[in-house]
């Protein structure tokens, strides 16, 4: 659990001071957009794998 509260500070400091506040908030919709995205592949991997299918 300390290595999510490590890595959840590390997130919160690099915007830390940061201008303009507008860049900010992209950057960050980006990463929880890239953190999505990483998601739904491990998960068709994943899915993939398990099922059976064909690469």
């Amino acid at each position: 659990m300390g290595t999510l509260t490590q890595f959840k500070n590390l997130y919160l400091e690099a915007f830390d001071d940061c201008k303009p506040e507008f860049v900010v908030f992209l950057l960050k919709v980006y990463s929880v957009f890239c953190v999505l995205m990483l998601g739904m592949a491990v998960y068709a991997f994943l899915y993939r794998a398990f099922t059976g299918f064909d690469f």
